[in-house]
């Protein structure tokens, strides 16, 4: 079972108010790399840290472009180094509504938008009035992403879509890869907001939040071969989920996971709430994940 560090959150407090939907990634030179989402201004930031619980103070990457008419504001984002060049897919959201745009950056820091539109929108019935939270994968030449899509409060199911250049993408038609199973209490309202890794052993390991309703969140995991199809949920679900009376006693959200292979340790980021405030905590799971810790197929 993941335990979380020290009953407490390791980023965020009243001065940088709420913070969440981060997206982690080991850098070359040992440090860790948090994209993050930024309410106070709506706009998207990254900090950076030595031992992945102290960090720097957030820096804005890509703010809003409210001209456009589809990001009002910006969040929910991911950063994929590709050859010397960082790439970003993000949330921009305006009027009820959420599209996926995409933006680019030498120095990893200062991003500029590729198109002024969306690369990604809404168009299916189950993808309803929003497509949000991406996460990227570059394999073999090719782009693959997941996302979260319906309502924009939050959303319903998990999608999946590919693309050769990050710009023009096609969309699964077995979407949605993943729904809510109303038989697990954790995830009976809606899932949403994943991260997928690749997994030395079970092929595809996905992150997500369950929701057991619209107001009570937890994160969850589950495992599939090819990262589409046949997902098999974690035995331990929910591996993390609120502490009544601490900071994230409502709802857990949004997880981003790395294995470190140093300490031979799992460790997920994610943003607990507590009434209205948001910030960032950190829960811990000692050795790896086996095909034992999950559903049979």
């Amino acid at each position: 079972m993941f335990q979380k560090y020290a009953g407490a959150p390791i980023f965020g407090d009243k001065t940088t108010g709420t913070l969440f939907d981060v997206y982690l990634t080991n850098l070359p030179d040992g440090r860790l790399r948090m994209d993050l989402s930024t309410r106070r201004n709506g706009s998207l930031s990254v900090s950076f840290s030595e031992d992945g619980v102290n960090w720097s103070a957030p820096v804005t990457t890509l703010p809003p472009e409210p001209a456009s008419g589809w990001e009002e504001i910006v969040n929910r984002n991911c950063v994929v180094k590709v050859g010397d060049t960082y790439r970003m897919w993000y949330t921009g959201q305006a009027h009820g509504n959420s599209y996926i745009g995409f933006a680019e950056s030498e120095d990893g820091v200062r991003f500029r938008r590729v198109s002024d539109r969306p690369v990604l929108s809404p168009e299916a019935p189950f993808e309803g009035e929003s497509v949000m939270n991406p996460c990227v994968l570059f394999e073999n030449g090719l782009y693959r992403m997941w996302y979260s899509a319906g309502e924009t409060y939050e959303p319903n199911v998990l999608c999946y879509a590919e693309s050769e250049d990050g710009i023009r993408w096609r969309k699964s038609p077995l979407n949605p890869v993943l729904e809510k199973n109303p038989a697990k209490a954790y995830e009976q309202n809606r899932i949403g907001g994943c991260q997928m890794l690749r997994h030395r052993s079970l092929g595809y390991l996905l992150f997500y939040i369950g929701y057991r309703d619209i107001n009570t969140a937890c994160i969850c995991a589950a495992c599939s071969e090819d990262g589409v199809t046949n997902f098999r949920r974690c035995l331990l679900n929910p591996i993390v989920q609120p502490t009544p009376g601490a900071w994230d006693a409502d709802s857990c959200y949004k997880p981003s996971a790395l294995f470190d292979e140093n300490r031979g340790v799992w460790r997920v980021w994610y943003n607990g709430r507590r009434g209205s405030e948001e910030y960032v905590g950190l829960a811990e799971k000692p050795g790896d994940f086996t095909a034992a810790d999950f559903e049979p197929q």
